[in-house]
């Protein structure tokens, strides 16, 4: 136990840490089989490509090297897949370090920062981090509510994540309502749209980022390796959006935090991207088979666009996390609101939907 007397002794430390809980991962959990399937972190079934395997095998010889810090090749490498200017991007560590790098170009303290809720767990970590304070609008029937988004907008906000597929409902924004919620924001702040799980929408309705960003200075797009790439042990992200704006995020980058070895197995990843989209289409297929057994059984399930399907359970979410875990499989609970389940392998899938059906409080 430690001592009472070593608050005294210990540094000061910020005010806003009085208001975070540490991100905490699911505990390892086994099936008395001694089966364990892990479909917690929305992580890609499938293993690194070949191609990819060889570049992360060759950088690493390297690593006695500092990276790249201007990720100069792999810039160029995304500019040219999606056709942007190289000065339109900037990379991270991670999609979790570029919307860090975005809240310091950004942000000062007694600002705020809009977003829905729930959304993406980082979001009020980063926030209240960054000194900013937090104003978390409800969803909708499990969707961002525009409107209210934009009626929450005052003269000190000045960052707005839209988290479009929705981290942890699926959910979608279109592009209608977007545009419109982007027409009433104010040219002073900066708007995010958070599209980690773009891959894997096929909701024609749901527009691309890209697009929208074109003629809005204020309007980036932040995307990952980590989700369809299959790169999410490596840490890496960027951010698409006005050279101004792009020029401003870079200053706050954390030198070398994106590592060489994350920098070629992203390249790598983007040329095998032929290959990788397969994988995609097949979880996918997972999805909608997922989602259409959940279903059968009665369990009231959003129209996911993600990898990962939610559960909306209420009291019963810590019960239904435990009763998987006791199955072998590891889901994401957040207590009293629902469950997040990644979809896996046919095999994983096929183990969650058997504790699903087995749940003593299934509908």
């Amino acid at each position: 136990m430690s001592d009472p007397s070593d608050t005294a002794r210990s540094p000061r430390f910020r005010s806003a840490l009085d208001q975070l809980v540490n991100f905490k991962p699911g505990k390892p959990v086994r099936s008395p089989e001694g089966h364990s399937y892990e479909l917690a972190a929305n992580e890609s079934p499938y293993g690194p490509l070949p191609a990819v395997r060889e570049a992360i095998a060759e950088a690493a010889s390297g690593v006695h090297r500092y990276p790249d810090n201007n990720c100069a090749a792999l810039i160029s490498e995304i500019s040219g897949r999606l056709v942007v200017p190289e000065e339109n991007i900037a990379v991270g560590c991670g999609s979790v370090g570029v919307s860090q790098m975005l809240l310091e170009a950004v942000v000062d303290p007694g600002d705020e920062v809009v977003y829905a809720w729930r959304s993406f767990e980082a979001y009020p970590i980063l926030t209240r981090l960054s000194g900013a304070s937090a104003v978390e609008v409800p969803l909708r029937d499990g969707v961002h509510d525009l409107t209210a988004m934009a009626d929450a907008v005052t003269e000190r906000t000045r960052l707005i994540f839209v988290c479009n597929p929705n981290n942890p409902t699926g959910t979608v924004v279109h592009g209608p309502e977007l545009e419109a919620f982007l027409d009433r924001v104010p040219a002073q702040c900066l708007v995010v749209l958070d599209e980690a799980y773009r891959e894997y929408v096929r909701d024609t309705r749901s527009p691309d980022g890209l697009t929208l960003a074109q003629d809005r200075p204020n309007v980036v797009v932040l995307r990952t390796f980590s989700k369809a790439y299959g790169l999410a042990g490596l840490r890496i992200g960027y951010v698409v959006g006005h050279p101004l704006t792009i020029g401003a995020i870079r200053k706050a980058y954390l030198p070398f935090s994106v590592n060489g070895v994350a920098q070629a197995a992203a390249i790598a990843a983007l040329r095998s991207e032929d290959e990788l989209m397969a994988q995609v289409e097949a979880t996918v297929a997972e999805r909608k088979r997922v989602s259409e057994a959940l279903a059968a059984q009665g369990w009231s399930v959003y129209r996911s666009q993600a990898n990962f399907v939610w559960l909306r359970l209420g009291e019963r979410t810590q019960d239904f996390g435990a009763h998987c875990g006791a199955a072998g499989v590891a889901v994401r609970a957040f207590a009293g609101d629902g469950a997040r389940v990644s979809i896996g392998s046919p095999q994983e899938n096929d183990a969650f939907l058997a504790a699903a059906a087995a749940f003593p409080g299934r509908p």
